[in-house]
């Protein structure tokens, strides 16, 4: 296995780093997006682990670090992290000749409501601009990298919930910067349910045994997205909300193979 990092920006948290298996399994590539409620301290060595697994199990994956409140991130610029460092595969699989047919997200936490939210990029125009958000428009165009699939891993789906109960104290108000009485643009613009239905597969996996993110996170998104016709699947595994990204667990294991299954 090879590992190369590159920057997509200037900012030191602007970087990815790509897992390259000795012996490719498939075309494309999956882009691991750590958790840690978008806060600074929790960074991409939480995705790393998954990265390593999923290279050695044949599938090239970019471990994406970007910035998070507390350290330049919050509203827009995670956002536009998440987006340009998707993007930036295009430089990437040409240098390392990887197809891009296949681009899978596997996204934990927070991680796992930026992947189901680039996954919509196309929808971000009809939802209608919020303020700083120009940026983030123009990375919608014929150019972008398009998520084929998101494995979302006790995703924060449903940030309106998330908000009301308070979750890890005030995080969403946090990462945009003020509540959706103050900013309700902001909150319905970067919410996965606002791009209800998707037109790319989603599984929102959740652990039983889960008390960091509510299972109604994955459970309301899953049933209004299947409401309006998506293509989209809720799976219950055993563990807790860190077992998903523990590579000797059975409920990372099953994350894994919906990985697999969705690159074909």
């Amino acid at each position: 296995m090879k590992r190369h990092k590159y920057q997509y920006g200037d900012d030191p948290s602007q970087w990815g780093e790509l897992f390259l298996p000795d012996a490719p399994g498939t075309r494309g590539v999956v882009v691991v997006i750590h958790g840690g409620y978008w806060r600074s301290q929790y960074g991409a060595e939480l995705g790393e682990p998954l990265a390593r697994d999923l290279a050695m199990h044949g599938m090239p994956a970019w471990n994406l670090e970007y910035r998070r409140a507390g350290n330049g991130g919050g509203w827009p610029h995670t956002f536009e992290d998440v987006l340009a460092g998707i993007d930036k595969l295009r430089d990437v699989a040409a240098m390392h000749g990887l197809g891009l047919e296949k681009v899978v997200a596997l996204g934990h936490s927070a991680g796992g409501h930026l992947a189901v939210w680039a996954a919509g990029r196309s929808r971000l125009e009809q939802l209608g601009a919020p303020d700083a958000d120009r940026q983030l428009q123009r990375k919608h165009d014929d150019g972008a990298v398009h998520l084929t699939g998101v494995v979302s891993q006790a995703g924060l789906l449903n940030l309106a919930d998330a908000e009301k109960l308070n979750l890890s104290n005030g995080a969403v108000s946090n990462l945009l910067g003020g509540s959706s009485g103050k900013y309700p643009k902001r909150h319905k613009f970067v919410d996965p349910m606002s791009a209800v239905p998707l037109r790319v597969p989603v599984y929102a996996v959740h652990g039983t045994d889960d008390d960091d993110v509510p299972a109604s996170q994955s459970v309301s998104y899953a049933s209004a997205a299947k409401a309006a016709g998506a293509p989209v699947q809720l799976l219950n595994v055993p563990g807790d909300h860190f077992s998903l990204i523990d590579p000797k667990a059975p409920a990372y294991r099953k994350c894994r193979d919906l990985v697999q299954e969705l690159l074909g």
